[in-house]
């Protein structure tokens, strides 16, 4: 699959809109298609409708497998769920399919329930999976039952499953017009196939093909979700305008080459943060009401939050963004891991379901999964180009400004990649001298076993790499080149342009970590701007934390995944900077130690100076109202008491000052 940021996707359109041949341009280039056909054979004495089907059958390439479902439309759902990841299917389409579900031949049906089980089906497909359905919303309303019922289950049909699916386009007089995020940009629908061409001629989603000579076409950024709360009505489904001011239809997570003047190079200039406000944060900290010993290590992200904002009382992180960068390693790096799975776990957060979301919605961060070019196998060839390098660089530092622009107070950068570890591991080797037995975490399969025979898999493939690059350069962008591959390429320029903006990082993992190392080339400035909560167990991120100098604030050993580990220990750092903000001096120091005034209700405790009534027998009492006490002794019971506070009566001389409240002062 040419198209990148969708697993699932949902083609809609009206007769004869091309919505076939847009599908259809979707899968041009799989080695292989199964081509699920849903509508049942023509009658014998409708030639026109059979004369569709042949033209639907002309255009399918030699290489692509047919398979029919008319006989029983409930086998849609099992020929989805049985298709395995390396497969991709081709559904046509689903107005067939309901068209099949209504006929009275497979009546009594349950059509709620067998729609729900295709829907289910779609969601859980490993597949890359592209399905065909008319859409019937902007249609008349039919004028007979029968034509009611097909509306009515098509209709029902197409939401359950652009609700399971990870994109939806509608085709509209042969212009494609993206509806849900991860997709890409609308594409010229190709033109129809006919009996003597061989197949369609698709046309990129980035780029315009003329002469022969591809020219690219910047991108808008991925979307940012919000999980846990329902997503925002777009202002403008129709259109809009990205971060470059280039016009631009839907969101997409492919990776633009952004035609910018910026250069990124060694040796940049970028700003440090305040050097006094840290360390006079925690001074500041010595002098706050808080019993015991303070906050102990904790101190540490008070003086990382004041530096970097520029203040002695810095604020609890708020709005914060997390970017999941998804990346493929190819080759030995990849050893050990399930296909799919990684991809899967993108589609999960970008659905706002999983662990990461989950926990980006308990913190209410954002969230924006972002899918980086895939990686060659570094032990036989470079991960990527000189280009693309530069492009993914570029990308990155766009995230980070966008990110600023929309407020964010602290970006979380974590990665769920295949073969990222090992690809880390090289960046460690090759910049900090390390060996990869030494950097490279074992390798532990769904069942919970120890897999050293891929752990050593993955340990040749960094040193063949190693070894096939021991004559290169070790400058940065060489050794993103050669060894880091897309996601720490895209890292790294996220490190650059967050340092550029005053925008601090919270690194968790491996990937942020040899982005981290791979920065002191270009600026060494960004590391400055670089929180490590937790360093996870992992051996790559102990030892870039220690050539950074960056010292885990926690000890947790969390293994969550890249960016759920920081979002578990984001509630504690902010629960100690909102207290050290909030709490004041000791009152040694000349702190306020007063109670608080109550809001309602008078002041009870408020001194009474009228004259109190005798503590003991009335008016009639014959003993004198004072009289002084005896040695040794008692005042008698009948003695007036003292006035409750100072006042016109009292005698004593008051020795300690009174208050109000009932309490002793001092």
């Amino acid at each position: 699959m040419s198209v990148d940021g969708w697993n699932t996707v949902l083609v809609l359109g009206g007769t004869r809109s091309g919505k076939s041949e847009f599908a259809e341009s979707l899968v041009a280039d799989a080695p292989t298609v199964r081509y699920v056909a849903t509508a049942a054979d023509a009658p014998a004495d409708d030639a026109e409708w059979a004369a569709r089907l042949a033209a639907h059958r002309v255009r399918r390439p030699e290489t692509w497998t047919t398979e029919e479902t008319a006989d029983d439309p409930r086998r849609l759902a099992d020929v989805i769920a049985s298709a395995g990841p390396n497969e991709t299917l081709l559904v046509d389409d689903l107005g067939g399919w309901a068209t099949v579900l209504l006929d009275p031949a497979h009546q009594p049906a349950d059509d709620t329930a067998t729609i729900a089980e295709l829907a289910a089906a779609v969601r859980a497909c490993t597949a890359r999976l592209v399905l065909v359905s008319p859409e019937v919303g902007l249609s008349l309303v039919p004028t007979t039952p029968l034509g009611r019922a097909f509306t009515d289950a098509l209709g029902a049909a197409n939401r359950a499953v652009a609700d399971a699916c990870d994109a939806v386009v509608l085709v509209v007089a042969g212009q494609a017009a993206w509806l849900k995020p991860g997709a890409p940009q609308p594409a010229t629908v190709p033109v129809q196939a006919g009996p003597t061409q061989a197949g369609p001629t698709r046309v990129s989603p980035v780029t315009a093909v003329s002469a022969g000579e591809p020219v690219t076409a910047p991108e808008p950024s991925p979307d940012v979700l919000t999980p846990g709360m329902p997503p925002p009505a777009a202002a403008n489904p129709a259109g809009g305008t990205g971060a470059d001011g280039t016009a631009w239809a839907a969101p997409t997570l492919a990776l633009p080459v952004v035609a910018t003047g910026l250069v990124i190079q060694a040796g940049m200039e970028l700003p440090m943060p305040d050097e006094y406000t840290g360390p006079q944060a925690i001074e500041r900290l010595a002098t706050l009401d808080v019993p015991g010993a303070g906050l102990g290590v904790l101190e540490r992200a008070v003086g990382f939050a004041a530096a970097t904002q520029g203040t002695v009382t810095p604020a609890p992180w708020a709005p914060v963004r997390v970017l999941l960068l998804h990346g493929e390693h190819l080759g030995g790096a990849a050893t050990g891991t399930v296909p799919g799975e990684s991809a899967r776990r993108a589609r999960q957060a970008r659905a706002g379901r999983g662990a990461l979301a989950r926990l980006a919605a308990d913190s209410g961060a954002e969230l924006q999964v972002v899918e980086a070019p895939a990686s060659a196998p570094m032990e036989t060839e470079p991960a990527l180009t000189g280009e693309q390098v530069e492009a993914a660089l570029r990308y990155g530092w766009r995230l980070a400004e966008e990110a600023a622009d929309a407020g964010v107070r602290l970006l979380v950068l974590g990665a769920c990649g295949v073969g990222t570890e090992a690809a880390a591991a090289a960046v460690l080797v090759a910049t900090a001298g390390a060996e990869a037995p030494a950097v490279l975490s074992r390798v532990i399969t769904d069942s919970g076993e120890v897999d050293d025979a891929a752990w050593m898999r993955r340990c040749a493939a960094v040193r063949d790499a190693l070894h096939r690059t021991r004559h290169s350069p070790r400058s940065a962008k060489d050794v993103l080149a050669e060894l880091g591959g897309g996601d720490i390429a895209v890292a790294t320029g996220v490190l650059l342009g967050a340092t550029a903006r005053r925008l601090p990082v919270m690194l968790d993992g491996p990937v942020g970590v040899a982005a981290a190392m791979v920065t002191r080339d270009l600026a060494g400035q960004a590391r400055h701007w670089c929180l490590l909560a937790d360093h996870g167990g992992h051996p790559a991120v102990r030892l870039g934390a220690e050539v950074l100098g960056l010292t885990p604030l926690l000890d947790l050993r969390l293994d969550l995944g890249e960016g759920a580990n920081a979002l578990a220990a984001l509630p504690l750092l902010r629960s100690v900077l909102a207290l050290a903000a909030a709490l004041p001096a000791h009152p040694s120091l000349g702190g306020d130690d007063r109670d608080p005034e109550p809001e309602t209700a008078p002041d009870t405790e408020e001194p009474d100076f009228r004259e109190p009534e005798p503590a003991g027998p009335g008016p009639t009492s014959t003993e004198p109202d004072s009289r002084e006490p005896e040695p040794g002794g008692t005042e008698p019971d009948v003695r007036e008491p003292e006035p409750a506070g100072p006042g016109p009566t009292s005698t004593g001389t008051e020795t300690e000052p009174v208050d109000p409240s009932g309490r002793r002062a001092g």
